[in-house]
C-alpha cells in the first residue's frame, strides 16, 4: 500500500466510530422530503465488520446527498430470518436494497419480489444468485482472496504442518467460494508438507466458533495452523489459542479486523491476516446503488462509480470488484486498529 493510498484510506475512514448494533428490524427513520431510502441488510446483528460497512454507507450518502441509509439485520444469520427483514423493507417501499446474503439461492425469490415492486437490489460481501439481484460487489477476486490466505499460513509455518479451516455457515456463498479457491492454491507442490486436515463451521457466532476451534485442537494434536475466512471466526479462534496457552504452537490467519486482531497479533497467536477496509466496502456499495437508482446500465462491461474509490467494471453475472485485500502484521496492525 502506497503512502498516498494509506492517506486516502485514513481520510475515508475519518476516525468515525462504528454504528451501534440495531434491533432486529429497525424503526423507519423520518424521511427527508424527496430523499431516496436505501436499506443495507447484513447477515446478522452484533457484527462489527458490518457496523463498519454501515458507517461507510452513511459517509457515501452524506457525500451524494438526498439519500437515507437504513441499516438493519436479523438477530440470527439464517436465510429465513433475513428474508423476513427484506420483506419488511419491501413493505416500507424503499428505493434500493443492498444485501450480504446468508444463502445465495434462498434469497432469489424475495429479490425478484423486490424487483417486481420497482426496488433495485444488489448484493455485496456474500452474493445473492444472479437471478435475484442486478449486481454483486466483491471486495476482491475470489482466487486472490483464497490464495492469499493459504500463502499467509504457509509463510508462518514454513510450508510444513497440519492446517484446518474454521469457516462461518456452510451455506454462505463467499465463504464456500474462498474455500474452493484455497483448495486450488493448495494443489501447488510447495504445499505438499502442509495438508488440510479438516473444515469446520462456527456459523459466525463467537461462542460456537470458539468451541469449534477447541474441537480442532483436541481432534488434531499435530495441528499447526488454522485459516478462518471470517472476522468472527478468526477472533474467536485466536482467543482459543491464547486461552489454551497454545501461542507459538498453533497459529491462526484469515480475514479479520485490525481493531479486533491487534492484541492477538501482538501476543503471537496470529502472525498475519488480511482484510479489505469494510468502511470502503459500504461506501463503494452505496455509490454503486446510487448509480443504479439513477438509471446507469448494469450490463457486462458497464462502468459504475465507487466515489473516491474510482470506478468498477461490471463483469460476468453482474459481478464487480472493489480491490485487493491488504495484509496486516505487527508492523502495521496498531496503526490500522485506530481506523477499523
Amino acid at each position: 500500500m502506497t503512502t498516498t493510498t494509506r492517506r486516502n484510506l485514513f481520510k475515508l475512514a475519518g476516525g468515525a466510530a462504528f454504528v451501534a448494533a440495531a434491533p432486529a428490524i429497525l424503526t423507519m427513520p423520518v424521511r427527508a422530503a424527496g430523499n431516496r431510502r436505501i436499506a443495507m441488510i447484513v447477515k446478522n446483528l452484533g457484527n462489527s465488520y458490518f457496523d463498519a460497512c454501515a458507517n461507510g454507507a452513511k459517509q457515501a450518502a452524506g457525500e451524494i446527498g438526498g439519500i437515507d441509509i437504513i441499516y438493519t439485520a436479523s438477530a440470527k444469520p439464517t436465510a429465513e430470518d433475513q428474508i423476513a427483514v427484506i420483506d419488511a423493507q419491501i413493505a416500507q417501499k424503499v428505493d434500493g436494497i443492498i444485501v450480504s446474503a446468508n444463502d445465495a439461492d434462498a434469497l432469489v425469490p424475495v429479490g425478484k419480489k423486490a424487483a417486481q415492486r420497482g426496488i433495485k437490489v444488489m448484493s455485496f460481501d456474500s452474493a445473492i444468485a444472479p437471478a435475484g439481484r442486478l449486481v454483486h460487489l466483491s471486495a476482491s477476486s475470489t482466487p486472490l482472496i483464497g490464495a492469499k490466505q493459504v500463502q499467509m499460513i504457509a509463510k508462518t509455518l514454513g510450508g510444513k504442518g497440519e492446517v484446518a479451516i474454521l469457516s462461518a455457515a456452510s451455506t454462505m456463498t463467499n465463504q464456500n467460494s474462498w474455500i474452493e479457491a484455497m483448495k486450488e492454491e493448495w494443489k501447488k507442490p510447495e504445499y505438499k508438507d502442509m495438508p488440510l486436515v479438516a473444515t469446520v463451521y462456527g456459523d459466525d457466532q463467537d461462542d460456537k466458533s470458539y468451541r469449534e476451534m477447541q474441537g480442532l485442537i483436541k481432534s488434531h494434536p499435530n495441528l499447526k495452523g488454522v485459516i478462518s475466512p471470517t472476522t468472527i471466526g478468526i477472533r474467536s479462534g485466536a482467543k482459543a489459542i491464547v486461552d489454551g496457552d497454545l501461542v507459538g504452537k498453533v497459529f491462526i490467519t484469515g480475514l479479520g479486523l485490525p481493531s479486533e486482531m491487534k492484541d492477538y497479533v501482538l501476543k503471537g497467536a496470529c502472525d498475519t491476516f488480511a482484510i479489505w477496509n469494510p468502511v470502503e466496502y459500504g461506501y463503494s456499495s452505496t455509490f454503486i446503488m446510487n448509480d443504479i437508482l439513477n438509471g446507469k446500465p448494469t450490463s457486462e462491461g458497464s462502468k459504475l462509480s465507487m466515489g473516491k474509490k474510482g470506478e468498477t467494471t461490471v463483469g460476468k453475472d453482474g459481478e464487480c470488484i472493489m480491490g485487493e485485500p491488504f495484509v496486516f502484521d505487527k508492523s502495521n496492525v496498531e496503526e490500522f486498529a485506530k481506523i477499523f
